[in-house]
């Protein structure tokens, strides 16, 4: 379990509502980037031990991020989402566009934080909030891991919904990740409109894409977050 020991320093420092920041889908040949932000007060620290097997959500079971999901929406102040498609992660760059998915999500809260801490070593571009950067963030810090764990079973939600959309990729396994499988399928049968194709392989194959086709013509509206 995570000591706390940030977020008791903020708390004793004056900070009332804490925000932890975290991004899932940076790797992918397929499918969003997501970030989710989750804000917290002090009471947080009483209730940590609802959130006993937390970690990061790359080490954390399926079963368990479920759990841990719905625990956070009963016990945050309130949880921001924010998304950028492939579309956009082909035009200003997957840096770019995490970026973006997090400033997103931390405008999406319904309530102001004090301070946001941010997984990694860049913060948030154009953000009049406090923010502190703190690299392997979701393995040292509650909040922040707390933040992985929504943004990663809010991903996984989508990559199941887009697969029912285009099927043959093994996107409800993979989630758009680069497995064997759906790097050979790619090769089959050709990119869909939620590739990345700035992405290795993907933009070294001149693939006979329709220069009409929209990228960006799918909706996570109906995946609650």
């Amino acid at each position: 379990m995570h000591n706390l020991k940030l977020e008791k320093s903020l708390f004793k420092q004056g900070y009332k509502h804490i925000a932890g920041v975290d991004e899932v889908g940076r790797g992918p040949l397929a499918g969003p980037v997501v970030s989710a932000c989750v804000l917290v007060d002090i009471n947080f620290l009483k209730n940590i031990n609802n959130f006993k097997e937390l970690n990061d959500s790359k080490k954390t079971s399926l079963k368990t991020r479920e759990q841990i999901f719905s625990i956070i929406q009963d016990n945050a102040i309130s949880v921001g989402i924010g998304v950028c498609s492939a579309k956009t992660i082909d035009k200003i760059n997957i840096l770019q566009a995490s970026l973006l998915s997090s400033r997103k999500a931390v405008l999406n809260l319904n309530q102001k934080a004090d301070i946001v801490l941010m997984d990694g070593k860049f913060k948030i571009p154009k953000l009049d909030t406090i923010q502190e950067t703190i690299i392997q963030g979701d393995a040292k810090v509650a909040v922040i891991a707390l933040a992985s764990i929504i943004a990663k079973v809010y991903r996984d939600k989508v990559m199941t919904s887009l697969a029912l959309k285009y099927p043959g990729y093994d996107l409800e396994k993979n989630k758009g990740y680069g497995t064997a499988y759906h790097r050979k399928r790619i090769t089959e049968i050709g990119p869909c409109k939620i590739h990345r194709y700035s992405f290795a392989p993907l933009k070294d194959i001149n693939y006979n894409i329709s220069k009409n086709s929209n990228t960006n013509d799918y909706n996570t509206n109906d995946i609650n977050p």
